[in-house]
Protein backbone atom coordinates (compact mmCIF):
# COMPACT_ATOMS: atom_id res chain seq x y z
CA UNK A 1 0.00 0.00 0.00
CA UNK A 2 1.45 3.29 -1.04
CA UNK A 3 1.82 6.02 1.56
CA UNK A 4 1.02 9.58 0.64
CA UNK A 5 1.96 12.74 2.51
CA UNK A 6 -1.16 14.70 3.38
CA UNK A 7 -0.39 18.32 4.15
CA UNK A 8 -2.73 20.58 6.08
CA UNK A 9 -1.86 24.19 6.74
CA UNK A 10 -3.88 25.19 9.79
CA UNK A 11 -6.09 28.25 9.42
CA UNK A 12 -4.43 29.69 12.50
CA UNK A 13 -0.95 29.25 11.01
CA UNK A 14 -0.98 31.01 7.65
CA UNK A 15 2.50 32.49 7.56
CA UNK A 16 5.39 30.39 6.27
CA UNK A 17 8.71 30.21 8.12
CA UNK A 18 11.38 32.75 7.25
CA UNK A 19 14.27 31.35 5.24
CA UNK A 20 16.71 32.54 7.90
CA UNK A 21 15.59 31.30 11.28
CA UNK A 22 15.78 33.57 14.29
CA UNK A 23 17.86 32.70 17.30
CA UNK A 24 16.14 30.96 20.18
CA UNK A 25 15.91 33.11 23.33
CA UNK A 26 19.09 32.88 25.36
CA UNK A 27 18.50 31.23 28.72
CA UNK A 28 19.59 33.17 31.80
CA UNK A 29 22.75 32.29 33.69
CA UNK A 30 21.77 29.79 36.37
CA UNK A 31 24.07 29.10 39.32
CA UNK A 32 23.50 25.36 39.65
CA UNK A 33 25.16 22.11 38.64
CA UNK A 34 22.17 21.16 36.49
CA UNK A 35 18.83 22.66 35.60
CA UNK A 36 15.82 22.10 33.40
CA UNK A 37 12.88 24.31 32.47
CA UNK A 38 9.85 22.66 30.90
CA UNK A 39 6.62 24.12 29.56
CA UNK A 40 4.29 21.37 30.76
CA UNK A 41 1.30 22.78 28.88
CA UNK A 42 3.18 22.49 25.59
CA UNK A 43 5.31 19.53 26.77
CA UNK A 44 8.47 21.30 25.59
CA UNK A 45 11.89 21.83 27.13
CA UNK A 46 12.69 25.57 27.10
CA UNK A 47 16.14 25.47 28.73
CA UNK A 48 18.50 22.81 30.01
CA UNK A 49 22.01 22.32 31.37
CA UNK A 50 23.49 18.92 32.26
CA UNK A 51 19.96 17.52 32.33
CA UNK A 52 21.17 13.94 31.84
CA UNK A 53 24.11 14.09 34.25
CA UNK A 54 23.78 11.76 37.29
CA UNK A 55 23.15 13.60 40.56
CA UNK A 56 22.06 12.79 44.08
CA UNK A 57 18.36 13.58 44.47
CA UNK A 58 18.39 14.22 48.25
CA UNK A 59 14.80 14.75 49.44
CA UNK A 60 13.53 15.02 45.86
CA UNK A 61 13.49 11.23 46.37
CA UNK A 62 10.28 11.80 48.32
CA UNK A 63 8.47 12.58 45.06
CA UNK A 64 8.72 8.91 44.17
CA UNK A 65 7.76 7.88 47.69
CA UNK A 66 4.69 10.10 47.36
CA UNK A 67 3.85 8.55 43.99
CA UNK A 68 3.70 5.09 45.56
CA UNK A 69 1.77 6.34 48.60
CA UNK A 70 -0.81 8.07 46.40
CA UNK A 71 -1.11 4.93 44.30
CA UNK A 72 -1.74 2.88 47.46
CA UNK A 73 -4.40 5.37 48.52
CA UNK A 74 -6.15 5.14 45.18
CA UNK A 75 -6.03 1.33 45.36
CA UNK A 76 -7.49 1.58 48.90
CA UNK A 77 -4.60 -0.33 50.41
CA UNK A 78 -4.32 2.50 52.94
CA UNK A 79 -6.67 5.29 53.95
CA UNK A 80 -6.00 8.96 54.71
CA UNK A 81 -7.58 8.68 58.16
CA UNK A 82 -5.88 5.38 58.99
CA UNK A 83 -3.56 5.69 62.03
CA UNK A 84 -0.14 4.16 61.53
CA UNK A 85 2.40 3.06 64.12
CA UNK A 86 5.81 4.73 64.30
CA UNK A 87 8.61 2.17 64.20
CA UNK A 88 11.95 2.48 65.94
CA UNK A 89 13.56 2.86 62.53
CA UNK A 90 11.27 5.77 61.62
CA UNK A 91 11.75 7.44 65.00
CA UNK A 92 15.53 7.29 64.81
CA UNK A 93 15.85 8.64 61.26
CA UNK A 94 18.45 11.43 61.01
CA UNK A 95 18.03 14.66 59.08
CA UNK A 96 14.73 16.49 58.62
CA UNK A 97 11.94 15.18 60.82
CA UNK A 98 8.36 15.84 61.85
CA UNK A 99 9.32 14.60 65.36
CA UNK A 100 7.00 11.62 65.75
CA UNK A 101 7.84 8.77 68.13
CA UNK A 102 6.79 5.15 68.84
CA UNK A 103 4.21 6.23 71.43
CA UNK A 104 2.16 7.85 68.64
CA UNK A 105 -0.38 6.52 66.14
CA UNK A 106 -0.24 9.04 63.29
CA UNK A 107 -2.90 9.23 60.53
CA UNK A 108 -1.69 8.68 56.97
CA UNK A 109 -2.71 12.19 55.93
CA UNK A 110 -0.60 13.75 58.68
CA UNK A 111 2.36 11.62 57.67
CA UNK A 112 1.95 12.82 54.07
CA UNK A 113 1.95 16.44 55.28
CA UNK A 114 4.99 15.69 57.42
CA UNK A 115 6.79 14.19 54.44
CA UNK A 116 5.82 16.94 51.97
CA UNK A 117 5.84 20.11 54.06
CA UNK A 118 8.44 19.26 56.71
CA UNK A 119 10.40 16.85 54.49
CA UNK A 120 10.30 14.49 57.45
CA UNK A 121 12.46 11.41 57.02
CA UNK A 122 10.62 9.82 59.93
CA UNK A 123 7.24 10.33 58.25
CA UNK A 124 8.64 8.99 54.97
CA UNK A 125 9.86 5.76 56.53
CA UNK A 126 6.58 5.26 58.39
CA UNK A 127 4.68 5.58 55.10
CA UNK A 128 7.06 3.26 53.27
CA UNK A 129 6.65 0.60 55.94
CA UNK A 130 2.86 0.92 55.78
CA UNK A 131 2.73 0.57 51.99
CA UNK A 132 5.24 -2.26 51.50
CA UNK A 133 5.72 -3.85 54.93
CA UNK A 134 9.32 -2.75 55.28
CA UNK A 135 11.78 -0.33 53.71
CA UNK A 136 13.73 -2.79 51.48
CA UNK A 137 10.54 -3.96 49.76
CA UNK A 138 9.40 -0.37 49.34
CA UNK A 139 12.71 0.53 47.68
CA UNK A 140 12.20 -2.38 45.27
CA UNK A 141 8.84 -0.88 44.35
CA UNK A 142 10.42 2.54 43.89
CA UNK A 143 12.89 1.17 41.37
CA UNK A 144 10.22 -0.84 39.58
CA UNK A 145 8.02 2.26 39.32
CA UNK A 146 10.92 4.35 38.04
CA UNK A 147 11.48 1.79 35.30
CA UNK A 148 7.78 1.75 34.45
CA UNK A 149 7.74 5.54 34.13
CA UNK A 150 10.75 5.51 31.81
CA UNK A 151 13.24 6.96 34.30
CA UNK A 152 16.21 5.20 32.72
CA UNK A 153 19.00 6.84 34.74
CA UNK A 154 17.48 6.61 38.24
CA UNK A 155 18.33 4.15 41.00
CA UNK A 156 16.90 4.36 44.51
CA UNK A 157 18.51 2.98 47.66
CA UNK A 158 16.13 4.47 50.25
CA UNK A 159 12.76 6.27 50.37
CA UNK A 160 13.89 9.52 52.03
CA UNK A 161 16.96 10.63 50.03
CA UNK A 162 19.84 10.44 52.48
CA UNK A 163 23.20 9.95 50.78
CA UNK A 164 23.89 6.33 49.91
CA UNK A 165 26.12 4.81 47.20
CA UNK A 166 24.20 4.27 43.96
CA UNK A 167 21.29 6.55 44.94
CA UNK A 168 21.13 8.74 41.82
CA UNK A 169 18.85 10.38 39.27
CA UNK A 170 18.96 13.12 36.62
CA UNK A 171 17.08 16.33 35.93
CA UNK A 172 15.45 14.65 32.93
CA UNK A 173 14.20 11.77 35.07
CA UNK A 174 12.92 14.19 37.71
CA UNK A 175 10.97 15.93 34.95
CA UNK A 176 9.30 12.61 34.08
CA UNK A 177 8.51 11.90 37.73
CA UNK A 178 7.13 15.36 38.51
CA UNK A 179 5.07 15.44 35.33
CA UNK A 180 3.54 12.03 35.97
CA UNK A 181 2.97 12.76 39.67
CA UNK A 182 0.90 15.82 38.78
CA UNK A 183 -0.93 14.14 35.90
CA UNK A 184 -1.67 10.83 37.64
CA UNK A 185 -2.64 12.16 41.09
CA UNK A 186 -4.11 15.67 40.73
CA UNK A 187 -6.34 15.12 43.75
CA UNK A 188 -3.28 15.06 46.07
CA UNK A 189 -1.33 17.99 44.65
CA UNK A 190 -2.77 20.41 47.20
CA UNK A 191 -0.37 19.03 49.81
CA UNK A 192 2.54 20.60 47.94
CA UNK A 193 1.25 24.15 48.35
CA UNK A 194 0.85 23.94 52.15
CA UNK A 195 3.13 26.57 53.67
CA UNK A 196 3.14 25.48 57.32
CA UNK A 197 2.33 22.26 59.12
CA UNK A 198 3.02 20.72 62.53
CA UNK A 199 1.56 17.55 64.01
CA UNK A 200 -0.07 18.13 67.42
CA UNK A 201 2.29 17.39 70.30
CA UNK A 202 5.46 17.94 68.28
CA UNK A 203 7.79 20.95 68.39
CA UNK A 204 7.39 23.79 65.89
CA UNK A 205 11.08 23.78 65.03
CA UNK A 206 10.47 22.44 61.52
CA UNK A 207 6.96 23.57 60.60
CA UNK A 208 7.65 25.77 57.54
CA UNK A 209 7.82 24.54 53.96
CA UNK A 210 11.37 25.05 52.65
CA UNK A 211 10.07 25.94 49.21
CA UNK A 212 10.25 29.69 49.79
CA UNK A 213 8.76 30.38 46.36
CA UNK A 214 5.40 29.44 47.87
CA UNK A 215 5.72 32.61 49.96
CA UNK A 216 7.12 34.83 47.18
CA UNK A 217 5.21 33.93 44.03
CA UNK A 218 1.44 33.29 44.15
CA UNK A 219 1.64 31.28 40.91
CA UNK A 220 3.98 28.69 42.49
CA UNK A 221 2.14 25.69 43.96
CA UNK A 222 4.83 23.03 44.44
CA UNK A 223 6.68 20.79 44.50
CA UNK A 224 9.69 19.78 46.59
CA UNK A 225 13.05 20.85 47.97
CA UNK A 226 16.06 18.69 48.73
CA UNK A 227 19.45 19.10 50.37
CA UNK A 228 22.38 16.99 51.45
CA UNK A 229 26.03 17.95 51.57
CA UNK A 230 26.71 15.80 48.51
CA UNK A 231 23.67 16.93 46.50
CA UNK A 232 23.78 20.63 47.34
CA UNK A 233 20.52 22.58 47.40
CA UNK A 234 17.85 21.34 45.01
CA UNK A 235 14.33 22.38 44.05
CA UNK A 236 11.57 21.12 41.77
CA UNK A 237 9.22 24.09 41.39
CA UNK A 238 6.00 24.27 39.43
CA UNK A 239 3.97 27.37 38.64
CA UNK A 240 0.62 28.04 36.97
CA UNK A 241 -0.27 31.35 35.35
CA UNK A 242 -3.45 31.97 33.34
CA UNK A 243 -3.48 33.52 29.86
CA UNK A 244 -6.50 34.64 27.77
CA UNK A 245 -5.37 32.92 24.56
CA UNK A 246 -5.22 29.50 26.21
CA UNK A 247 -8.80 29.36 27.45
CA UNK A 248 -12.14 28.77 25.77
CA UNK A 249 -14.72 31.47 25.22
CA UNK A 250 -14.03 34.41 27.52
CA UNK A 251 -12.23 32.32 30.13
CA UNK A 252 -8.41 32.32 30.43
CA UNK A 253 -6.53 29.04 30.36
CA UNK A 254 -3.59 27.79 32.47
CA UNK A 255 0.02 27.60 31.38
CA UNK A 256 2.18 25.50 33.69
CA UNK A 257 5.97 25.59 33.85
CA UNK A 258 8.31 23.25 35.73
CA UNK A 259 11.75 24.41 36.90
CA UNK A 260 14.30 21.91 38.23
CA UNK A 261 17.43 23.31 39.90
CA UNK A 262 20.05 20.88 41.21
CA UNK A 263 23.24 21.55 43.16
CA UNK A 264 22.77 25.22 44.05
CA UNK A 265 25.07 26.74 46.67
CA UNK A 266 22.47 27.51 49.35
CA UNK A 267 18.77 27.70 50.12
CA UNK A 268 18.38 31.23 48.80
CA UNK A 269 20.23 30.43 45.58
CA UNK A 270 18.03 27.46 44.66
CA UNK A 271 14.90 29.61 45.08
CA UNK A 272 16.35 32.58 43.21
CA UNK A 273 17.56 30.46 40.30
CA UNK A 274 14.26 28.61 40.02
CA UNK A 275 12.36 31.91 40.11
CA UNK A 276 14.68 33.28 37.43
CA UNK A 277 13.94 30.33 35.17
CA UNK A 278 10.18 30.54 35.69
CA UNK A 279 10.01 34.28 35.00
CA UNK A 280 12.20 33.90 31.93
CA UNK A 281 10.09 31.06 30.58
CA UNK A 282 6.87 33.03 30.89
CA UNK A 283 8.30 36.14 29.23
CA UNK A 284 10.78 34.78 26.65
CA UNK A 285 8.28 32.27 25.29
CA UNK A 286 4.61 32.58 24.49
CA UNK A 287 2.17 29.70 24.40
CA UNK A 288 0.05 29.33 21.29
CA UNK A 289 -3.02 27.10 21.24
CA UNK A 290 -3.38 25.55 17.80
CA UNK A 291 -6.41 23.38 18.48
CA UNK A 292 -8.87 22.87 21.33
CA UNK A 293 -9.22 19.54 23.05
CA UNK A 294 -11.35 17.13 20.97
CA UNK A 295 -11.23 19.54 18.02
CA UNK A 296 -10.61 17.82 14.69
CA UNK A 297 -7.27 18.83 13.22
CA UNK A 298 -8.25 17.04 10.02
CA UNK A 299 -11.16 14.79 8.97
CA UNK A 300 -9.92 12.52 6.17
CA UNK A 301 -12.10 10.13 4.22
CA UNK A 302 -12.53 6.60 5.56
CA UNK A 303 -13.00 3.59 3.32
CA UNK A 304 -15.13 0.54 4.21
CA UNK A 305 -16.33 2.33 7.36
CA UNK A 306 -19.62 3.02 9.10
CA UNK A 307 -18.82 6.76 8.91
CA UNK A 308 -17.57 8.72 5.89
CA UNK A 309 -14.68 10.48 7.68
CA UNK A 310 -12.35 9.94 10.63
CA UNK A 311 -11.84 12.91 12.95
CA UNK A 312 -8.21 13.19 14.08
CA UNK A 313 -7.07 15.35 16.99
CA UNK A 314 -6.19 15.18 20.68
CA UNK A 315 -8.43 14.93 23.77
CA UNK A 316 -6.42 17.81 25.29
CA UNK A 317 -5.61 21.15 23.60
CA UNK A 318 -2.61 21.21 21.28
CA UNK A 319 -0.39 23.99 22.59
CA UNK A 320 3.15 24.94 21.60
CA UNK A 321 5.65 27.37 23.11
CA UNK A 322 7.44 29.72 20.71
CA UNK A 323 9.77 32.68 21.20
CA UNK A 324 7.73 35.73 22.20
CA UNK A 325 6.46 37.63 19.18
CA UNK A 326 6.78 34.72 16.73
CA UNK A 327 3.35 33.18 17.23
CA UNK A 328 2.33 33.98 13.67
CA UNK A 329 5.38 32.24 12.18
CA UNK A 330 4.27 28.65 12.55
CA UNK A 331 3.83 26.02 9.87
CA UNK A 332 1.99 22.75 10.34
CA UNK A 333 1.47 19.62 8.33
CA UNK A 334 -0.41 16.41 8.93
CA UNK A 335 1.26 13.13 8.00
CA UNK A 336 -0.85 10.00 7.77
CA UNK A 337 -1.22 6.88 5.71
CA UNK A 338 -3.65 6.83 2.82
CA UNK A 339 -6.10 5.29 2.22
CA UNK A 340 -7.62 4.91 5.68
CA UNK A 341 -9.51 1.63 5.87
CA UNK A 342 -11.86 0.96 8.82
CA UNK A 343 -12.14 -0.11 11.58
CA UNK A 344 -10.60 2.47 13.94
CA UNK A 345 -10.85 2.59 17.72
CA UNK A 346 -11.28 5.81 19.64
CA UNK A 347 -7.85 6.95 20.85
CA UNK A 348 -6.00 5.00 18.16
CA UNK A 349 -2.94 6.80 16.82
CA UNK A 350 -3.54 7.40 13.11
CA UNK A 351 -1.34 10.31 12.09
CA UNK A 352 1.12 12.95 13.22
CA UNK A 353 0.91 16.74 13.37
CA UNK A 354 4.29 18.21 12.52
CA UNK A 355 4.83 21.73 13.81
CA UNK A 356 7.74 23.80 12.49
CA UNK A 357 8.80 26.50 14.92
CA UNK A 358 10.69 29.74 14.36
CA UNK A 359 14.34 29.12 15.24
CA UNK A 360 14.05 25.37 15.70
CA UNK A 361 15.68 23.10 13.14
CA UNK A 362 13.58 19.97 13.75
CA UNK A 363 9.78 20.13 13.84
CA UNK A 364 7.79 19.06 16.85
CA UNK A 365 5.68 15.97 16.30
CA UNK A 366 2.34 15.46 18.02
CA UNK A 367 0.54 12.10 17.56
CA UNK A 368 -3.01 12.52 16.26
CA UNK A 369 -5.63 10.17 17.65
CA UNK A 370 -9.02 9.04 16.41
CA UNK A 371 -11.52 11.21 18.30
CA UNK A 372 -14.35 8.78 17.56
CA UNK A 373 -14.54 5.09 16.74
CA UNK A 374 -15.39 4.07 13.19
CA UNK A 375 -16.60 0.50 12.76
CA UNK A 376 -16.53 -1.55 9.59
CA UNK A 377 -19.34 -0.96 7.14
CA UNK A 378 -21.70 -3.75 6.14
CA UNK A 379 -20.92 -6.27 3.45
CA UNK A 380 -22.33 -4.13 0.64
CA UNK A 381 -20.53 -0.99 1.83
CA UNK A 382 -17.21 -2.81 2.09
CA UNK A 383 -17.63 -4.36 -1.34
CA UNK A 384 -18.51 -1.01 -2.92
CA UNK A 385 -15.48 0.73 -1.39
CA UNK A 386 -13.23 -2.17 -2.36
CA UNK A 387 -14.28 -1.74 -5.97
CA UNK A 388 -13.71 2.05 -5.82
CA UNK A 389 -10.28 1.55 -4.29
CA UNK A 390 -9.39 -0.92 -7.02
CA UNK A 391 -10.42 1.58 -9.70
CA UNK A 392 -8.23 4.24 -8.05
Amino acid sequence: MLLRLIVLTAALCLASLQSVRAQQPRAPEVAAKAYLLVDLTADQVLAAHEADAPVEPASLTKLMTAYLVFDALRARKIDLKQPLPVSERAWKMPGSRMFIDPKMQVPVEDLIKGMVVQSGNDATVALAEAVAGDVPRFVERMNAQAKALGMKATAYRNPEGLTEPGHTTTASDLRILAQRLMADFPEYMGYYSIKKYRYPGTPAANDTNRNVLLFRDPSVDGLKTGHTQAAGYCLVATARRDFPNLGSGNQPGPRRLLAIVLGAANEGARANEAQKLLNWGYTAYEAVKLFDGNQAVVSPKVWKGSAPVLKLGRPQPIVIAVPAGTGSKIKTEVVRRDPLVAPFQRGQAVGTLRIALEGQAAPLEVPLLALEAVDEAGVIGRAWDAMRLWIQ
